[in-house]
């Protein structure tokens, strides 16, 4: 019955997030990081952080996004970095590619990184989004990371905030 259950709610899931990615829509999202995986998963790590993005074609978003990250032992870091992400198929499967500059009190880095991850579609708009990331650092691989991030996100649609005459 657990299963049967299941198939049904991926099922519903599937079809509900069908044609959401069209040209024209926003996006605001904001997701939880630091659930590392690699090199730096012995210490605390968390990791906010802040999204906006446009589809300027279909299933092809533009981002920039704003972050924080703390980690036990040292300085606490700011990122920022522009991305594009790619649904693959329209059930919310997508790939990522991001550029971030990571900059801490002694220490500044360029991140190019890529991810892979699902948008969940909780209503229409709203959506929860698991996503494996790695980054590679510039300066030292040992600061490169590979982890796990969980998301909120919200679609905006394009006719939204038109003004009725």
């Amino acid at each position: 019955m657990k299963k049967l259950c299941l198939l049904v709610v991926a099922l519903v899931a599937c079809l509900t997030a069908n044609a959401q990615f069209e040209k024209g829509k926003g996006y605001i999202g904001a997701s939880l990081s630091g659930f590392d995986i690699g090199s730096q998963a012995k210490k605390f790590h968390v990791g906010l952080n802040a999204k906006v993005g446009y589809l300027f074609a279909d299933n092809l978003m533009a981002t920039a996004q704003v972050g924080y990250e703390h980690l036990d032992d040292t300085p606490d870091n700011l990122t920022i970095g522009v991305g594009a992400r790619y649904y693959i198929i329209q059930n919310g499967l997508y790939l990522g590619a991001t550029l971030k500059y990571k900059h801490a009190n002694d220490y500044n880095d360029f991140l190019p990184g890529v991810q892979v991850g699902y948008a969940f579609f909780l209503s229409r708009t709203v959506t929860i989004e698991p996503e494996l990331y790695i980054d590679f650092s510039t300066k030292k691989f040992e600061n490169s990371c590979f982890g796990l991030g969980i998301g909120i996100g919200v679609y905006l649609f394009k006719d939204q905030y038109k003004l009725k005459r």
